[in-house]
């Protein structure tokens, strides 16, 4: 497989959002409602912003999630605030995005391969996929597989496809068994308390007109095509690519008397360290034809103290560091894969 180049996200700090998710009580009746009881132990989550973080505005309308978990699912409240409630999409696995969605993306084990993908419309069509690799990775969707056991539901605070209508926003709320996002998690099974899985979301807004009584997509005069749809996001991607599962947010599960802050482990400021010199390799293969052992010449500026080990050669390359207690490495290889090695001994 012929490995390209690799955009750089643009980011002052690696500082992705944190999200305490408490365990739920009772059980949920899913009708697209947050105002019942079950939701009132779950925080919000931030306002989401653009993709592209401060590069961009903020976002014109809010979106904001809830989570909580058990012993057999993990569970997401979204609301998002909307004026123009609207969708087409009918058929299960469509590209819901071509309309407005909701967006939930899921890495188990945080070594940004075998992640999920979930998106959704304000008519309740669904698309779930699991991604073997990103896209820059050479990673295809797998589009056959579903969530098996996946349960949602669409709450309308006014009408939907309706432009006459005072609409306000449109609410999701999603029941996910852990039996079905196993297969990539760690040791295939749940969470454990004090544990952190990486999550993201994604809220897809398209520029619309009312035309004859009904929404349209506005058109770009000079391409003759919609404008590009808007991306807005609870943890920052520093560009227009969801599909870099190590920018993605950290939700960690705890207990009833569980912690309430976390603070990054120094592991994933190294894991950090060793995603940056992933992508300054494959840009420098891109540029000169072979991976380099050089580390000088990748213009590399470390934010912690990191001493890696680098073997490349023209087509692959590994580059390893030692983990926080010094007991293991971290390692990480040409198609972004990163995982950690067994314990030193």
């Amino acid at each position: 497989m012929m490995l390209s180049g690799v955009p750089i996200p643009h980011m002052d700090a690696y500082q992705p959002k944190h999200y305490i998710c408490r365990r739920a009580e009772g059980e949920l009746v899913l009708d697209g409602r947050l105002d019942k009881p079950f939701w009132n132990q779950a925080e919000w989550t931030d306002t989401f912003v653009d993709i592209e973080g401060d590069l961009r505005p903020a976002p014109a309308k809010d979106t904001r999630v809830k989570m909580l978990w058990d012993d057999e699912h993990f569970y997401f409240g979204a609301e998002l605030w909307e004026d123009q409630i609207w969708a087409t999409l009918t058929e299960r696995d469509s590209v819901i995005f071509y309309d407005n969605d909701f967006e939930i993306f899921i890495d188990p084990d945080g070594d940004s391969h075998g992640y999920y993908e979930f998106e959704i419309n304000a008519l309740g069509t669904v698309w779930d996929l699991l991604l073997v690799k990103p896209y820059r990775d050479g990673g295809p969707p797998l589009d056959s597989w579903d969530l098996k056991g996946l349960k949602t539901a669409v709450y309308i605070d006014g009408e939907l496809n309706r432009p006459e209508v005072n609409n306000r926003k449109w609410s999701v709320e999603v029941a996910i068994p852990w039996t079905s996002l196993k297969e990539c998690a760690k040791e295939h099974r749940a969470p454990l308390p004090g544990e952190f899985w990486r999550v993201n979301f994604s809220r897809v807004e398209w520029q619309v007109e009312v035309v004859e009584g009904t929404y349209r997509k506005v058109i770009n005069p000079g391409t003759g095509k919609p404008y590009p749809e808007d991306n807005w996001v609870w943890s920052p991607m520093g560009l227009i690519n969801m599909h870099y599962p190590e920018l993605w947010g950290y939700v960690v599960f705890v207990n009833e008397d569980g912690p309430d802050d976390f603070v990054m482990p120094q592991d994933e400021r190294i894991k950090w360290e060793l995603r940056k010199l992933y992508y300054l390799q494959r840009n420098y293969r891109a540029l000169n034809g072979t991976f380099t052992q050089d580390l000088s010449l990748l213009d590399w500026i470390p934010d912690v103290e990191v001493h890696p080990e680098v073997y490349a050669a023209d087509h692959l390359f590994q580059i390893s560091a030692a983990t926080a207690d010094g007991a293991g490495r971290w390692v990480i290889r040409e198609d972004g894969n990163l995982w950690k090695e067994r314990d030193m001994v």
